[in-house]
Formats: structure tokens, C-alpha cells, sequence
């Protein structure tokens, strides 16, 4: 049955038939339509008139669908131009050349404080998704900024600039933006909402070797499931357990959750995310030294990459695929995918080019090549201290030091040793400020 009427709405059953008439005039599925906190099962519910949705939400509807949160909620006209419309649709059908000639457009000519908030969003994600999270974070700042609106309260933007910021290695500012996400819909009772950002917030809280605190976020969200019917919220949930179990070094828990989040991505029809949950269980199951298995899940994902992958992405598979090669003795595939790899790597950011170079260099290390494992680590270790201090730069540290020890090299592996504690102890006082 509809609920009781609110004052921001005309009619619950009004509201779904605007809705349902807009996401059809330009073509999307429900599934489409979909974002964080908003499920194609919510979408359906609200279609139906069995749910009231906030203004926040009809807002980031409404810019989907290119018409206003009045029309939605009220039946009021729409002064959304038809360029921000076709710009919106041209991202969705990942057709960015257009889309971002079409926001650039909007941006050039005169234009409310709204819609340059929406162009200037739409151009974020844009460069978040071609690897660019530099200018992503200025540019949905800026979104925010024109308006004067919370990241709360701009869900979707909130999750691409924590993505954002992470990418940069900046942890400190996306996991703030996840808190206030995770508190603003735990007041609003959204679980919708309570989910992936937990999620997003557990994940980036392992990052940075909080482990307590990402085992307590990611328990609350792991409690909500059974009442979550957004398979890619679900999915997500299982995802974190899975990045915090793999950092506790618990092999068998993180290879349950990485199954589980496979489970459910084989369910939707997102191939990018599909993908990247085979690469999940693959390094779950190097974890565990099954390598067979590693490598049937990473040849069952690449097909799934051609579209929507970035660069990062790609060469993080060649790299897993190298690594298992490598466990199953052959030498010279994993050696040439290693290689291939490393030539890729060039234009990545510091954070992830060094941890990039450090998987390459796991590989000629598993491969006996102390020397050419050594130049990559020490690449790498460049690369992590321009954000400084940092787990992964302390983990590079640690594997000079025992190739160096391995080598016989013993005062070069005391030396690197001496950096890794070091920088151990400064990851951990700054978890503490």
C-alpha cells in the first residue's frame, strides 16, 4: 500500500507515473537508472507508488532523466536544457567524447547556478572513469561548491569523489566523506544508502590499517544484507569483508567473501564489475596457492574488460596473470606478461603506479630474478614516497630488505629494514591523531 502522503509530493502514485514516464522518454532501463543508494528495486517501488522518495533523491533523478525534482515531485515544468540532457545520456552510454564536448558546452554559455553544479559534476565523473582523479576531485569540489550543497547530500557525487581522493592516496578526506555519508543516511534510516557507504568506508578504512574500525563498519553493513535487494550493494558488502580479511591475512574468510561478491555480480549485467570480482577471487586463490584456479577466473574475466575498464585496471590483470603463471612454473609467459605490464605503467598515478611496480616486482622475485625484483621495489618505493606515510611504501621496504638478506647483502638489508619499521610506526601514529 502507498504511505501516508507527504508535504513534498503531490500524489506517491503521481510521482511514479512522472517517473516512469521520464525514464522512458529517454530510453533507460530501471537497472540503468540505478545508482548508489537507489536500487533498480527502489526505482520500481517509487514507480509503483509504494515509496516516497526525499528531494535529495528525486534531485539526482530528476539530473539523470533531465528534468527537475519539482516536475517529479509535483508535476511542474522542467527548465533543464536539452544539452545537459544529451550530455547526461552520452556518459551513460559510455560515450565520453560527446559527453564531454556537450558539458564543456554548457560550462561556455550562460547558465543557472544549478546546472553549472550538474555540468561540472558530469565532467567529475568523466574524468574519475578515464583515470584522471585529479581533475575528477576539482571538479566535483567546484559542483559542490557553486551551490553550496553537502556531499550527503549528492550521494552519487560522493562516492566518485571519496573514489577520487582515494586514487590519489589521499585517504584521510574520502573517508571523511564516507562518514558523513554513513551518518547522514543512518538518520535518514536509509539503508539504501547505509550499505554501500559502509561498504566504501570499510574499504578505505583497510587501506589505512584500521582494521578495528573497518571489521565494526563493515559488521553494520554485513547486518543489513538480508534487508538489501540491490545485488551490487550486497556485492559490494561482501567485497569489503573481503579487502579487510585479506589484509588480516585471514585467507579462507577473504576467499568466502571474494566468492560470495562473484556469486552476486554473476546475477547483474555488469560485465566491468563481473570482471573485476573474478580478479577478487583470482588473488584470493593465489592467496590460498591454488594458481589453477587463480588463473581460470582471470582468463574467465579478461573477455569482460573490452568496455568500461580503466588502464589501472587492465594492467592490474596482466599482472595477476603474471603472478600465476609464475606459481605454475611457466617462466617465460609470466616473465612476458610481467614486462608487458611494467611498460604500461608509466602513466599511472604515484599511488598506484608503486603499488603496480611492486606486484610486477613480486612476480620476477617468485620468477628468481633478485636483480630485476630489486629495480622494480626501488621504483616502486620511489613512487610511494610522495605519499608519505603509507603501508604499502613500509611493505616495499620490508621486501628489499629480505631480498637483500637473501642476497647476503646484510648491511643493505638491515638499512631497509630500519626504513620499514620506521615507517610502520608513522602509518600507525597517524592512524592515532
Amino acid at each position: 500500500m502507498p504511505r501516508q502522503k507527504s508535504q513534498h509530493v503531490d500524489n506517491p502514485r503521481a510521482v511514479g507515473e512522472r517517473l516512469r514516464a521520464a525514464r522512458e522518454a529517454v530510453g533507460l532501463s530501471q537497472r540503468q537508472l540505478a545508482f548508489v543508494g537507489c536500487s533498480p528495486a527502489y526505482i520500481s517501488r517509487i514507480e509503483a507508488g509504494d515509496r516516497i522518495p526525499s528531494l535529495q533523491l528525486l534531485r539526482e533523478l530528476g539530473r539523470r532523466l533531465g528534468v527537475s525534482e519539482d516536475y517529479l515531485a509535483t508535476g511542474a515544468e522542467s527548465s533543464r536544457s536539452d544539452r545537459l540532457l544529451a550530455a547526461e545520456l552520452a556518459r551513460g552510454f559510455d560515450d565520453f567524447e560527446r559527453a564531454r564536448s556537450l558539458y564543456q558546452e554548457i560550462l561556455a554559455a550562460p547558465q543557472d547556478a544549478v546546472e553549472r553544479s550538474q555540468a561540472l559534476e558530469g565532467l567529475g565523473h568523466l574524468e574519475f572513469r578515464t583515470g584522471h582523479a585529479a581533475d575528477a576531485v576539482r571538479l566535483l569540489e567546484e559542483a559542490l561548491a557553486v551551490v553550496g550543497e553537502r556531499d550527503s547530500d549528492r550521494p552519487a557525487l560522493a562516492d566518485a569523489l571519496g573514489r577520487a581522493y582515494a586514487a590519489l592516496g589521499e585517504l584521510a578526506p574520502a573517508i571523511a566523506i564516507y562518514e558523513r555519508c554513513l551518518e547522514h543516511a543512518e538518520q535518514n534510516g536509509d539503508k539504501l544508502a547505509v550499505v554501500p557507504f559502509a561498504s566504501l568506508l570499510a574499504y578505505a578504512l583497510a587501506d589505512t590499517a584500521n582494521f578495528a574500525r573497518a571489521e565494526q563498519v563493515v559488521a553494520r553493513a554485513l547486518a543489513l544484507e538480508a534487508d538489501t535487494v540491490d545485488l551490487h550493494a550486497r556485492a559490494r558488502i561482501h567485497w569489503s569483508q573481503a579487502k579487510v580479511q585479506a589484509e588480516r591475512g585471514n585467507s579462507e574468510v577473504f576467499a568466502r567473501h571474494a566468492h560470495r561478491a562473484l556469486a552476486l555480480l554473476e546475477l547483474t549485467e555488469d560485465t566491468t564489475a563481473l570482471a573485476m570480482a573474478h580478479r577478487l577471487v583470482a588473488y584470493a586463490e593465489l592467496d590460498r596457492d591454488r594458481p589453477e584456479d587463480a588463473l581460470r577466473h582471470l582468463e574467465e574475466g579478461w573477455p569482460l574488460l573490452e568496455r568500461g575498464a580503466s588502464a589501472l585496471e587492465h594492467v592490474q590483470y596482466r599482472i595477476d596473470t603474471a603472478r600465476a603463471y609464475a606459481r605454475l612454473g611457466r617462466e617465460e609467459d609470466a616473465a612476458a606478461l610481467a614486462l608487458e605490464a611494467a611498460g604500461q605503467l608509466g602513466d599511472l598515478l604515484p599511488e598506484d603506479g608503486g603499488r603496480a611496480y611492486t606486484l610486477v616486482a613480486d612476480v620476477y622475485a617468485e620468477l628468481g630474478r633478485p636483480e630485476q625484483a630489486q629495480e622494480l621495489y626501488e621504483l616502486a618505493a620511489e613512487l610511494l614516497k610522495r605519499n608519505n606515510p603509507n603501508r604499502y611504501l613500509a611493505e616495499v621496504y620490508g621486501k628489499l630488505a629480505s631480498l637483500h638478506d637473501a642476497e647476503g647483502r646484510r648491511d643493505r638489508a638491515y638499512d631497509y629494514m630500519k626504513l620499514a619499521l620506521g615507517m610502520r610506526q608513522a602509518v600507525a601514529a597517524r592512524q592515532q591523531v
